[in-house]
C-alpha cells in the first residue's frame, strides 16, 4: 500500500491578518489534525497565502497546490473551512470538483464533509454565507467610510498625497488631518505655474523635475506624465479634497499584453470617472490658488484638443499592435520633416520603439531597435492581411494543422470506441469496490487508495476520449467550412477595396494579434480562431486559466525594404 501524501492550505484575506499571525493559528491546527490522523506532513506541501482576498482564484499558494494536485502529487488536503479555500460558492464548488476528479480526499476542520446529499447541502449552505459575508464586509466598509467622509474626516481616504503627510487619529488626539510638507509643497506649487503659467507640457515638466534632482514619494528622481497629470486634477491642491471621485470596473480586454505580463493581473481594474457634483468635499489646507488651478485646468484641456487635431486615431494603423521583439515596448507613431527645411505638410511617418527615447529612461536608452517607415510597415502588413483573408486555401491549412495535431494523440479510428470500453469497464470496477466496502469485504484502509486510483485513471481516460471526440466533429465541421471559403473569399475581394483608413485599421485589430519588429525583420501574430473545442490544444488542465493567447497563432514573416521604394516581402 503506497503512502498517503497529505497537504494544507491555509489563507488570510488582509495584511492585517497576515500581521495578527492568524494565518498560523490555522497552520497549527492543520498540523495537529495531521498528526491526529496519522499521517506526516512533508515539507513543501504546506500552501499558504498571506493577504489575498477570497473572491479570487488567482492566488500564489493555491496556483501551486492545484499544479501538484493536477499532477498526481497530493492524495489527502486538509484545510480549516471551506471559506478559507474560496468566499464565493461557485469557486468553492469549482475547486472542490477538482480536486474530487483527481481523487483527493478533502477535509474541513470546521465539519466534516463526506459525500451524502446532506454534506453536499450543508457545503453548498456554507458557501453561501461566506460570499454573503464577503457583501456585508464589503458595503459595511463603503458605508464607514462614506460617513467619515461626511463628517469631514479625511480617515475615508486612501491616503495624503505629494505635498501632505497623512496624520492618523492616534497621533492627532483623536482626529485624522493632512499636515504640509513644506518641502513637497514647494514642488506642487511649481509644477502648478509651468503648467498654468509657463504653459509646458507634462513631460516637458517630468524633463525638468528630473534636471533639478527632484525625488518622487518613492524616493526615485523618475517621473511619470501620468502622475503630474493625477496631480494637477487633484483639487486636494485648493482645499477641496474630493472622496468618490472615481469608480473601478473590471478592465477592457487589451489588444496586446503589458511589457513583461503575459498573463493578465489578478486585481486588474479600470477607473471611471465620477461626475464632480457625486462627489464629497473635504477641507484639507490648501496649497495653490483657485485661478491658477483653472488655468492649468484649462491648458490641460486646449492640449488635448490639439492632440486630438493632430493625431487623429485612424493615423496609425498599427497602433496598440506594433511591439519590438528587443526589449518588448511598444511601438508608437511619429512624424519628422521629410527635408531639411521643416514643412509642416511635407513629412514622413514612423514607427519607433519606446526603449529608443532617452529622456524616458533617464537620459539612457534601453534599445537600439531602429525606427521604420511607417507607410512601408503598414502597407507589408496589410498585404499579408489580405492575402490572408482573399486565400481561403491559407485558413483551411491552418485548420488542417491544427486537426493533425490532435490526431496524432488520438491516432486510431477507432479510439473514442476503445477509450468508452475501458471507462466502462473502470465504472464497473469502481462500483464493485463501493459494494465490497459496504458489505465489509474491504476495510476502509484499503478502499481509499483504490477508489482514488480508479477514479483517477476514469479522469485521464474522460480527458482523451474527449479529445478524440472533438477530433471527429472537427474534421466533419473543416469539410463544411471549406466548402464556405471560396464563397467567403469572393465577398472579401469585393469588399476590401473600398475600405477608408477606419475600416482598415478595425480589419486589422481583428485579424492581427501583434506585429514584432527586429530591424527590418516583422513577424506578424495572426488571431486565427480555433474550430469548436479547441481543435489542436489540450483540454486546460484548470478552468480558471485564461483563453485570452493561443498557442498555435499563426505567424507571417516579412523583410521590410531600407528605402523609399516599395517594400519588400515574403513568408
Amino acid at each position: 500500500m503506497t503512502e498517503t501524501q497529505c497537504a494544507l492550505y491555509a489563507r488570510v484575506s488582509s495584511e492585517a491578518q497576515a500581521r495578527d499571525n492568524t494565518i498560523a493559528s490555522q497552520v497549527i491546527a492543520l498540523q495537529e489534525r495531521i498528526a491526529t490522523d496519522g499521517f506526516m506532513l512533508e515539507p513543501g506541501y504546506s500552501y499558504v497565502d498571506d493577504g489575498y482576498s477570497g473572491s479570487t482564484l488567482l492566488r500564489p499558494a493555491l496556483e501551486r497546490l492545484r499544479d501538484a494536485v493536477a499532477g498526481g502529487q497530493v492524495d489527502r488536503l486538509y484545510v480549516h473551512a471551506p471559506d478559507r479555500l474560496a468566499r464565493r460558492y461557485a469557486h468553492q464548488a469549482l475547486l472542490i470538483d477538482e480536486f474530487r476528479r483527481t481523487g483527493v480526499e478533502i477535509v474541513f476542520l470546521n465539519r466534516p464533509i463526506g459525500g451524502t446529499a446532506e454534506d453536499d447541502l450543508l457545503l453548498q449552505v456554507q458557501g453561501v454565507i461566506a460570499e454573503y459575508e464577503r457583501a456585508k464586509i464589503l458595503e459595511r466598509s463603503r458605508r464607514g467610510r462614506r460617513h467619515a467622509a461626511r463628517s469631514g474626516s479625511v480617515s475615508a481616504l486612501t491616503g495624503a498625497p505629494f505635498g501632505y503627510r497623512y496624520v492618523s487619529r492616534d497621533q492627532s488626539g483623536g482626529l485624522a488631518r493632512f499636515e504640509v510638507v513644506e518641502e513637497e509643497a514647494h514642488i506642487v506649487r511649481l509644477i502648478f505655474a509651468w503648467v498654468g503659467l509657463d504653459r509646458m507640457s507634462l513631460r516637458g515638466v517630468c524633463r525638468r523635475l528630473e534636471q533639478i534632482g527632484c525625488r518622487t514619494r518613492t524616493g526615485t528622481t523618475h517621473w511619470y506624465a501620468s502622475t503630474i497629470r493625477g496631480m494637477l486634477a487633484n483639487p486636494a491642491y485648493i482645499g477641496r479634497a474630493a472622496f468618490g471621485r472615481a469608480r473601478y470596473v473590471p478592465p477592457r480586454p487589451r489588444l496586446r499584453p503589458i511589457r513583461g505580463h503575459s498573463q493578465p493581473s489578478p486585481h486588474a481594474t479600470s477607473r471611471v470617472p465620477v461626475p464632480p457634483e457625486e462627489w464629497i468635499e473635504i477641507p484639507v489646507p490648501p496649497l495653490v490658488d483657485p485661478t491658477e488651478f483653472e488655468a492649468v485646468h484649462a491648458q490641460l484641456e486646449e492640449n488635448r484638443k490639439r492632440k486630438r487635431q493632430r493625431t487623429p486615431s485612424s493615423d496609425w494603423l498599427l497602433q496598440g499592435l506594433a511591439v519590438c521583439r528587443r526589449c518588448g515596448y511598444a511601438y508608437y507613431g511619429k512624424r519628422a520633416p521629410r527635408a531639411r527645411k521643416y514643412d509642416p505638410t511635407d513629412t514622413l511617418r514612423y514607427y519607433r520603439c519606446i526603449g529608443t527615447d532617452g529622456y524616458r529612461f533617464s537620459g539612457h536608452p534601453v534599445c537600439d531597435n531602429p525606427q521604420v517607415r511607417g507607410d512601408h510597415l503598414e502597407e507589408a502588413v496589410w498585404d499579408q492581411v489580405k492575402g490572408l483573408l482573399e486565400d481561403p486555401r491559407r485558413m483551411a491549412e491552418e485548420y488542417r494543422r491544427r486537426l493533425l495535431a490532435a490526431r496524432d494523440e488520438v491516432r486510431e479510428p477507432e479510439e473514442i470506441a476503445r477509450l468508452e470500453r475501458q471507462m466502462a469497464t473502470l465504472r464497473r470496477g469502481i462500483g464493485r469496490l463501493i459494494d465490497s466496502y459496504a458489505e465489509g469485504i474491504i476495510d476502509k484502509a484499503e478502499f481509499e487508495p483504490r477508489i482514488a486510483g480508479l477514479k483517477q485513471r476514469l479522469s485521464q481516460l474522460q480527458v482523451r476520449h474527449q479529445a478524440a471526440v472533438d477530433v471527429a466533429e472537427n474534421e466533419h465541421e473543416l469539410s463544411l467550412l471549406i466548402n464556405r471559403l471560396e464563397d467567403f473569399s469572393a465577398k472579401v475581394k469585393a469588399g476590401l477595396a473600398g475600405l477608408d483608413r477606419i475600416g482598415t485599421q478595425q480589419i486589422i485589430r481583428t485579424v492581427v494579434r501583434r506585429v514584432e519588429i527586429d530591424n527590418t525583420q516583422v513577424e506578424i501574430v495572426f488571431r486565427v480562431p480555433p474550430l469548436d473545442g479547441s481543435a489542436g490544444q489540450k483540454p486546460p488542465s484548470r478552468t480558471t486559466s485564461s483563453t485570452q493567447h493561443c498557442a498555435a497563432d499563426r505567424r507571417a514573416h516579412v523583410r521590410l525594404a531600407r528605402s523609399v521604394s516599395q517594400a519588400r516581402q515574403g513568408f
